[in-house]
């Protein structure tokens, strides 16, 4: 899922051009198509990468994303503090495996962060 119409665009492009055919791309805000009628029409997928604003994933989307139970949930931040309290709702069903600062704006005090999370068991 991404966030903006021109970013699909580009990932389809993307993976036309590297011949990657078994990924789907959608624009629009995850609260409205993460829904069950989707997941009925597109299968359950394996992994969920989210990047979700600075407020952090809307609640409705971690309950969907908790029901579906992907085995791998990507989550980049911006906003550490929202992540943590994402993961945290999380925590019952995922367990954190990794985590990634990335400094994409030097100079300044933002930094990316990227969690891999696994589903537990």
């Amino acid at each position: 899922f991404v966030n903006c119409i021109s970013c699909c665009v580009s990932s389809k492009e993307n993976a036309k051009t590297n011949d990657i055919d078994n990924a789907s791309f959608y624009a629009g805000d995850i609260k409205d198509l993460l829904s069950d009628e989707f997941v009925k029409q597109n299968g359950k997928p394996h992994v969920i990468i989210t990047d979700p604003p600075r407020a952090g994933m809307h609640k409705e989307v971690v309950e969907q994303i908790m029901k579906i139970h992907p085995e791998k949930v990507v989550y980049i931040s911006c906003n550490s503090a929202t992540q943590a309290r994402d993961i945290a709702l999380m925590s019952s069903i995922y367990q954190v495996k990794a985590i990634q600062p990335v400094d994409m704006f030097p100079h300044t005090h933002h930094v990316e962060n990227i969690a891999l999370l696994y589903k537990k068991g």
